[in-house]
């Protein structure tokens, strides 16, 4: 199967890495739906909407993702809208109700992404109670439970710890069920990708690290009788040469907003670093890395195109289904990873595909 290609959409503001270097990446609609048809154009086949309600990492504006996701859905054809929804700041009927419009409007193009929660201040701003590392994501794997009952059968009457439904109704039905992403690296994110998800994303890593969390979640999801797919986050900078893009990286890190940073790694202490087994997303972390929120640098996706291009495939033999993509500036590097890098990959797939018939 083909390698799918996905883009963080900027609609916080602020871009991709916490920076002060320019870049050219704006957060409004106006731009995000300039970036939506550039990524149809471009080979992209999901993109996906960030969830914030506060300013962190110097998010100062953001735009809401299923809001933003309905809006686009009107203005693209191919591309599927992974909507990021917050549990404890919805309910989860609402958010089932509100997928299947998206669903509807884009003729089976929604999903959504379940983020358990990291920011405590958005919690504690809006007077919902701040739950315990595992707890949220026991609450996390109800929410999507809710959400598929309500997909696919007549009603719902759930009966959880966290939601009560009572013969719930959900029509009109989504064209397809839509499917769930989640991430998370602690043992409670991956026990509930391996019950309950589709698609398991993965914070930047090196090859071996990823290869580690696949093999583990495949034998979860199997003992589960259950299959899982896997995005990978990378942040992409793509130069005529390798000195070129490396230099980029430098002149980001160099002009990375320290404040910003250090409030960004205080805040996702409550994620990984607060999981019983102390393992998680940015539980090891350091200050480089945080300048892209997550983790993006560490996947190696910086170089030539061919470079780029060689990497992405060995991330595809180690089981890599998606490679979630983010950029510095998104009007000119989208198009060019669309032109230059994609096109190589889709040879390079071939080429393996090629030698395995023979074998």
């Amino acid at each position: 199967m083909s390698l799918k290609f996905a883009y963080w959409v900027p609609n916080v503001s602020g871009g991709l890495v916490i920076s002060k270097y320019p870049q050219q990446t704006g957060w409004s609609f106006e731009d995000n739906a300039r970036y939506a048809k550039a990524a149809e154009d471009a080979g992209f086949e999901y993109a996906l909407l960030q969830t914030r309600f506060i300013a962190s990492y110097g998010a100062e504006n953001q735009l809401e993702s299923l809001a933003l996701a309905s809006a686009l859905a009107a203005v693209t054809d191919k591309l599927k809208l992974i909507a990021a929804v917050l549990p404890g700041l919805w309910h989860p009927g609402t958010v089932a109700k509100m997928i299947s419009t998206i669903d509807q409007i884009s003729h089976g193009r929604a999903a959504v992404n379940i983020v358990s929660g990291w920011f405590k201040g958005e919690f504690y701003g809006y007077g919902e109670a701040w739950l315990d590392h595992d707890e949220r994501y026991r609450r996390s794997e109800e929410f999507i439970r809710v959400l598929r009952e309500l997909w696919t059968q007549e009603t719902s009457s759930f009966r959880g710890d966290f939601y009560r439904l009572n013969e719930a109704p959900l029509k009109p039905k989504p064209h397809v069920v839509p499917p769930v992403f989640q991430g998370g690296n602690s043992a409670a994110a991956r026990q509930m990708a391996s019950r309950v998800s589709d698609w398991y994303f993965m914070n930047g890593n090196t090859i071996d690290g990823f290869r580690a969390q696949i093999d583990d979640l495949k034998r979860q999801a199997a003992a589960q009788n259950r299959e899982l797919k896997f995005g990978a986050n990378a942040f992409v900078i793509v130069r005529d040469t390798e000195e070129e893009a490396r230099q980029v990286l430098r002149d980001i890190i160099d002009y990375a907003d320290p404040e910003a940073v250090e409030g960004f790694r205080s805040q996702v202490k409550f994620a990984g670093q607060a999981s019983p087994e102390r393992e998680g997303m940015w539980a090891n972390s350091d200050f480089d890395d945080l300048v892209q929120y997550n983790d993006g640098f560490k996947t190696g996706l910086i170089g030539t195109a061919e470079q780029v291009a060689d990497r992405i495939v060995e991330l595809k033999k180690i089981g890599v289904d998606l490679i979630l993509t983010a950029f510095l500036h998104y009007d000119e590097d989208i198009q060019a990873f669309g032109e230059q890098v994609i096109p190589l990959v889709r040879q390079k797939e071939a080429e393996l595909e090629a030698v395995a018939s023979k074998a």
